[in-house]
């Protein structure tokens, strides 16, 4: 199998891969729920087996088989969701999937069922703003029920995510070259891409992104927006070949002076940065050093091209497009113009 994310039915899954081991010998019955459910579909990362399984749903409120009752009308649940620990983020690019599903599904809210025991992705759950709800007990015994929801914000970047707030804040157009833009931002990937580009790596699979430039970015706040800009790949005009392509949200933004050593500074920007050390040394040597962290909260539905957000948007072509202001009400174009679900934008 690849070792890309991606959708597959359950009959398609080897349910006797080692994966599944702690999920049979957790759950009464899960061999025979795994066979009930041939004909529905899962997210699964291989490498050398499975390495990662995400099953969800939308079931309609109240759920009344935890406590307490989850009320709302229409709600996501993470049905059965394991990764292995291997350092790589993908716990992140997990979970980043189930928001989008829920978004797009028009969920109110999410949750998830767990074991006390699964510490590690209990504090990965509670990173991103799932709270404990209550619990639900089972012939297997009684799981922590934790829950997040999508219908207001915490005015916290990390416990809002997905979310975008859109007021009160600035917004920008920031540019990335094609060699990096789509390890970085993989669900951003553009048609004539191949997936086989997309590594199971930390900052393909993270929810947060460092941008490393020489660019003046300390005009930056945390909550402010970023607009992700693809420059031209060259193989045809940038009026069609440069294209947006990506939301992000602000979380801080460091400067070289904020390091002691490059080795303190590798250590910041490693985890999340597409460049190797090659490539940060380089930044670090030649100064006016800016780092970027942000997270990535949404690819969007339609890319717009510079010919679009020139002659729609309203940006202008005589500016460098390499990091520009936008107004509220071109922000608001792009929004709608790149079909960005209504429900990931709070005002």
């Amino acid at each position: 199998m690849s070792k890309n994310l991606r959708i597959m039915k359950f009959s398609e899954i080897d349910l006797s891969d080692p994966f599944f081991d702690t999920l049979v010998d957790d759950y009464i019955g899960f061999k025979e729920w795994f066979e009930r459910k041939a004909s529905e579909s899962a997210y699964v990362l291989s490498d050398d087996g499975i390495q990662g399984f995400l099953y969800m749903k939308i079931e309609e409120g109240p759920v009344t088989d935890i406590l307490p009752l989850i009320v709302d009308k229409r709600i996501l649940k993470l049905g059965t969701f394991k990764v292995n620990p291997h350092g790589t983020r993908l716990g992140e690019r997990f979970l980043k999937k189930a928001f989008d599903f829920g978004i797009k599904n028009n969920a109110e809210s999410c949750y998830v069922t767990i074991f006390e025991k699964h510490t590690a992705l209990i504090e990965l759950l509670k990173t991103y703003g799932f709270t404990l709800h209550g619990t639900k007990t089972t012939p297997s015994g009684t799981e922590l029920v934790y829950y997040k929801t999508f219908s207001y914000l915490k005015n916290d970047v990390l416990l809002d995510f997905p979310l975008i707030k859109s007021t009160n804040c600035n917004k920008y157009l920031l540019a990335i070259y094609p060699k990096y833009h789509t390890n970085m931002f993989p669900d951003s990937i553009l048609n004539n891409e191949h997936l086989d580009i997309l590594e199971d790596v930390s900052h393909t699979n993270s929810i947060h992104k460092i941008y490393v430039a020489q660019i003046d970015l300390d005009v930056l706040n945390p909550g402010d927006i970023i607009i992700m800009y693809r420059t031209s790949d060259g193989n045809g005009p940038a009026e069609f070949r440069s294209v947006a392509t990506s939301i992000c949200v602000v979380e801080e933004v460091k400067s070289k002076e904020d390091f002691d050593t490059f080795e303190e500074f590798f250590k910041y920007a490693n985890t999340y940065s597409v460049f190797d050390r090659n490539d940060l040394h380089y930044y670090y040597r030649k100064g006016n050093l800016y780092a970027l962290k942000m997270t990535y909260n949404a690819a969007m539905t339609k890319r717009l091209n510079r010919k679009t957000l020139a002659d729609e948007v309203g940006l202008d072509r005589k500016d460098r497009w390499s990091f520009i202001p936008l107004t509220n009400s071109q922000f608001t174009r792009i929004i709608e113009r790149g079909a960005i679900h209504e429900g990931l934008i709070i005002d």
